[in-house]
């Protein structure tokens, strides 16, 4: 995995795919939800990431792939994990989350941008939304990709922004 910046931009000219988070060795995901750069920015991010905890949260998200046909992936640039991402149904909503390395946060936009258009060609997803920490102050690729700003929500006890972006 390219950890210098001028490494990733290369990176960035390669293939994005996405994969099930069970191609991802367990270890990976630990190593990736346990570096405390995430937490700046995950208010629900709390405890220590190890094999047995990434083998859970793998594990729901199978099963919303079950339930819904669809959930979050791996995702992988030039074949490396470089995070994880992608729709959960949260009531009648499909939200959109995305967690990378801090080494990949650079290529959000992109992986985002495939994403969405996996989402524009999927007529079970009339729109997705957004569910930010206040902390985020740029959010410009939002108003880019069409987002229009809900209002600020309660989720599991943390306050976020939620934005929502039409599909159809």
């Amino acid at each position: 995995m390219a950890s210098d910046p001028i490494e990733m931009i290369a990176v960035m000219k390669d293939e994005v795919s996405f994969v099930r988070l069970t191609e991802i060795e367990p270890t990976e995901i630990a190593r990736h939800m346990s570096d405390p750069r995430l937490a700046e920015h995950m208010p629900l991010l709390v405890g220590k990431w190890d094999t047995e905890v990434v083998e859970n949260f793998v594990a729901r998200k199978e099963r919303s792939w079950i339930r819904d046909g669809l959930g979050h992936w791996a995702i992988l640039v030039n074949g490396e994990y470089v995070g994880w991402g992608g729709f959960q149904k949260e009531g009648e909503e499909w939200d959109f989350g995305l967690v990378l390395r801090p080494e990949a946060f650079g290529l959000g936009r992109r992986i985002t941008k495939k994403a969405i258009e996996f989402a524009h060609a999927d007529e079970r997803i009339s729109f997705v939304t957004f569910l930010l920490p206040p902390s985020r102050k740029k959010l410009g690729a939002l108003d880019r990709l069409g987002a229009k700003y809900v209002g600020a929500i309660d989720y599991d006890g943390e306050r976020f922004l939620k934005y929502r972006l039409e599909t159809e």
